[in-house]
């Protein structure tokens, strides 16, 4: 007889502390809700009367509209502030903010911030419940969990997988997650970037590192591309946009060396021409626009299950 799975997390903070369950309860549930996107009132009264805090201290188009629209789904009162609207401004502390939003008494705060870890204090701060939606160059776990989503999807499998992941890895907070992500459920997960953009320690997370384009993009089953992070580097860790282009930048030469129905993927947003030419972005092969999509019941997902729902 199985045993009952019951979801005990009551914080989102990294995809690190979630088991292989845990991941598949997550899957599982986001692609139950995806019905609702199709349907011509995209509403369900799964958390009416609960009440949703966005704190982003960070620009976001993406995460941000994709959690409130799945908040609105779920009839959830949603509430927003942005690191300009917000009395961070006037040099309040963020264990002060949160304490006076937890004042108002709110179910879940979502928040993202370019420091790492700072949902981790959140959460020791506040009752609400705490979503990481990116911290830092940390982790992005709701967009690792999208992306895996995503190629379960088109692959029917986690396991056994190649996942090539391209870019700017030292500051990628979806790399982390993805690496962490991917590998637990089975998949090998490859790296290619300049020298000055890869971490030293990426084998304790279970990514190996490749020392060219074509070895890390050879036979893979996915072919992620990153956005070179330059608001997060003091110094230019790259001679130029232009040598980056021709030393890392996937082609459709380049696609090509991986399996005939590799997936290619990006978190957005897309330097085009830099890191991901056009044609391969908008090519057949492409599932940019699914990951989008399914970012939406991710998140309905989340929310979903932090609020006690297994």
């Amino acid at each position: 007889m199985a045993t009952e799975y019951f979801f005990s997390h009551r914080h989102i903070l990294g995809i690190d502390h979630l088991s292989v369950d845990d991941i598949d309860h997550i899957l599982n549930t986001a692609e139950s809700f995806k019905e609702i996107s199709a349907r011509p009132i995209k509403k369900v009264p799964t958390l009416r009367g609960n009440t949703i805090i966005n704190l982003f201290f960070e620009p976001s188009t993406r995460t941000k509209l994709s959690f409130e629209v799945a908040a609105k789904r779920m009839s959830a009162d949603t509430f927003g502030i942005s690191a300009s609207t917000s009395s961070a401004t006037k040099g309040e502390t963020l264990i002060d903010t949160a304490r006076n939003i937890a004042a108002m008494h709110p179910d879940i705060i979502i928040i993202r911030h370019s420091f790492s870890g700072s949902p981790h204090l959140l959460s020791r701060h506040v009752n609400a419940a705490v979503i990481n939606a990116g911290d830092g160059t940390h982790e992005h776990p709701s967009q690792g969990l999208l992306d895996m989503l995503t190629v379960r999807e088109h692959k029917g499998r986690l396991d056994g997988l190649k996942i090539a992941i391209i870019g700017d890895i030292l500051h990628s907070r979806v790399a982390h997650s993805d690496i962490l992500g991917f590998s637990r459920m089975g998949s090998e997960v490859f790296v290619y970037g300049p020298a000055t953009l890869i971490p030293m320690d990426l084998d304790t997370l279970g990514a190996t590192v490749c020392s060219s384009l074509q070895e890390v993009v050879e036979d893979a089953d996915v072919v992620m591309t990153l956005r070179i992070q330059k608001e997060r580097q003091d110094d230019p860790l790259i001679p130029s946009f232009r040598e980056y282009a021709l030393q890392y930048g996937v082609t459709r030469q380049v696609a090509s060396w991986a399996k005939p129905d590799a997936l290619i993927m990006h978190p957005g947003p897309i330097n085009r021409g830099i890191e991901l030419m056009p044609d391969v972005a908008d090519g057949p092969r492409s599932v940019i626009l699914e990951q989008v999509t399914n970012g939406v019941a991710v998140r309905m997902a989340l929310l979903y299950l932090v609020m006690g729902n297994s």
